[in-house]
C-alpha cells in the first residue's frame, strides 16, 4: 500500500508519521511525477493554508492528476485546508479547487490562531476523539444524501465521509491517536 501526501504546504509531515506507524508506505507529493511515477492507493491532504495549496498545485500542474486519482475512487483522507480543497463551495468566496465533496464549509470559521482549540467529541464509530482545531473550517451545509456526518462539535458538522473522501476541520494528526488514519488505512483496503 502507499499513499501519497500533498506536500507542496502544510503540515505534511505528522501525516506522513502517523500512516508509516500503521506500516503504510508513503510518498510526499511536490511534483507531477511524484503521482504520475508511483501507483497511489490513497492521498492525504493536510492542514495549511488552502488558497496556497490550490495555487501550487495547479502552477506544479498536480492538480488534474491528482483530480483524476479522486474521481476514480482513489481514497483521500484531508483535513482542515484539506477539506477547503474538497468542498464543492465555500461560503462567501466563488473560488473552487476540486469540488469533489458535495458540501459547503466556512473558512476560519473559528476565528484566528488565537481561537484553535482541543476538544473531545463523538466521531461516529469510534467513539470519543480528541480533536485539535486550528484555525479551523466547518461544515455549513451537506449538498447529498450520501454525505455521511460522522463528528458534529458544538453544533457544527466537522467531519464527513463522502463515497471515497473522508474528510474532517480537525487535525487528527496532531495527537497520538490512530484511529481516524486506521479508518482511512481500512477504506484504502476495501476500496
Amino acid at each position: 500500500m502507499k499513499v501519497g501526501v500533498v506536500a507542496v504546504q502544510g503540515a505534511f509531515i505528522e501525516h506522513q508519521k502517523m500512516l508509516e506507524s500503521l506500516g503504510v508506505e508513503c510518498v510526499q507529493l511536490r511534483k507531477k511525477s511524484d503521482i504520475t511515477d508511483n501507483h497511489l492507493d490513497g492521498l492525504v491532504f493536510p492542514g495549511g493554508e488552502s488558497t496556497v495549496q490550490g495555487k501550487l498545485l495547479r502552477e506544479l500542474d498536480m492538480f488534474e492528476p491528482i483530480k483524476t486519482l479522486i474521481d476514480s475512487g482513489t481514497p483521500a483522507l484531508a483535513t482542515c485546508a484539506g477539506l477547503i480543497l474538497l468542498a464543492r463551495h465555500i461560503s462567501d468566496d466563488d473560488t473552487v479547487h476540486f469540488g469533489t465533496l458535495p458540501v459547503t464549509v466556512k473558512r476560519n470559521a473559528y476565528g484566528r490562531q488565537l481561537g484553535s482549540f482541543v476538544t473531545k467529541s463523538d466521531f461516529d464509530g469510534l467513539g470519543s476523539f480528541e480533536m485539535t482545531f486550528i484555525r479551523a473550517p466547518y461544515v455549513t451545509q451537506v449538498e447529498d444524501a450520501h454525505v455521511q456526518t460522522l463528528a458534529v462539535v458544538d453544533g457544527k458538522i466537522v467531519a464527513v465521509r463522502y463515497n471515497n473522501q473522508l474528510a474532517m476541520a480537525f487535525h487528527p494528526e496532531m495527537g497520538e491517536d490512530t484511529r481516524i488514519h486506521q479508518l482511512f488505512v481500512d477504506m484504502i483496503q476495501t476500496n
